[in-house]
C-alpha cells in the first residue's frame, strides 16, 4: 500500500511540476496548433503575428475581403514571447507576407526598459523570420500611443524610430506608421477609438488601422 501511495504521490508531483514549468502563453500556442490540425492553414496568406491588438481583431478578414489572412496574435505577448515561440509561429505556415504588431507589452512589463533593448528583441525575431523566409514581405506596425500607457510613450516613440530606421535598410520590409492616423486635428490621440481600458480598440480604431495598412498588403 505504501508503495502504491508513494508512486501515486510521485506521479502527482511530476504532473504538477510539469504543468508549473509550462511557459506563459503555452496554451495559446497549443490552440493555434489545434486550429491548424482542424483546418490546414492556406498557403500564400498574410500572417499576422503579435499581441492583443491582433488577438482582439477577430473580424480582421472582413476588413480585407480580397486577402487571405491567418491571425496568430496572442494577447499580452511580448517580443520575448515571439522569440521564444518563433518556430511554432513560423514553421506551420508558408505565407507571402508577415505583419507584426508587438513591443508595447515589453514596456508595460518593465517601465524601466530601454528602447534599444526592445529593438534588439525585435531584430532577433526579424532574423528568425528571415532564416525561414528570406524573400517574403515582412512589415512592422508601429507601436501605438495608448492613453492608459501614456507614461511609456517616450520609450515607445524612441523604439518606433529605431525600428523604422532598421526596417528601411532591410529588403522586402516596411515600417507601417499608424500613429499619425490615430490623431485628431490638434495632434492628440483620439480617445474615442478606444474601449474603456484606453488600450484596446473599438471598431473605429481598427477602421483607421485598416485604411493605413491596406496599401502595404500583398
Amino acid at each position: 500500500m505504501k508503495k502504491i501511495l508513494s508512486a501515486f504521490l510521485m506521479l502527482y508531483f511530476t504532473i504538477a511540476f510539469s504543468q508549473e514549468k509550462k511557459p506563459m502563453f503555452w496554451h495559446d500556442i497549443q490552440e493555434f496548433k489545434k486550429q491548424d490540425q482542424q483546418t490546414p492553414p492556406p498557403q500564400n496568406a498574410i500572417l499576422l503575428i503579435g499581441s492583443s491588438s491582433f488577438t482582439k481583431w477577430t473580424d480582421v478578414a472582413d476588413y480585407f475581403p480580397t486577402k487571405t489572412i491567418i491571425n496568430r496574435g496572442f494577447g499580452g505577448s511580448r517580443l520575448t514571447d515571439l522569440n521564444y515561440f518563433a518556430d511554432d509561429l513560423l514553421s506551420p505556415y508558408q505565407p507571402k507576407q508577415i505583419i507584426i504588431y508587438c513591443g508595447e507589452n515589453d514596456f508595460a512589463d518593465n517601465h524601466q526598459l530601454k528602447a534599444q533593448k526592445v529593438v534588439k528583441r525585435y531584430k532577433s525575431f526579424y532574423k528568425k523570420i528571415r532564416e525561414k523566409f528570406p524573400d517574403i514581405e515582412v512589415d512592422y506596425i508601429s507601436m501605438k500611443y495608448s492613453p492608459s500607457r501614456e507614461i511609456l510613450w517616450p520609450q515607445i516613440k524612441e523604439a518606433n524610430a529605431r525600428i523604422e530606421a532598421f526596417m528601411k535598410k532591410q529588403p522586402h520590409s516596411e515600417f507601417i506608421d499608424v500613429t499619425k492616423a490615430m490623431e485628431d486635428a490638434n495632434g492628440k490621440v483620439r480617445k474615442d477609438i478606444f474601449v474603456e481600458d484606453m488600450l484596446h480598440f473599438k471598431p473605429e480604431g481598427y477602421q483607421i488601422w485598416a485604411k493605413v495598412i491596406t496599401p502595404y498588403m500583398k
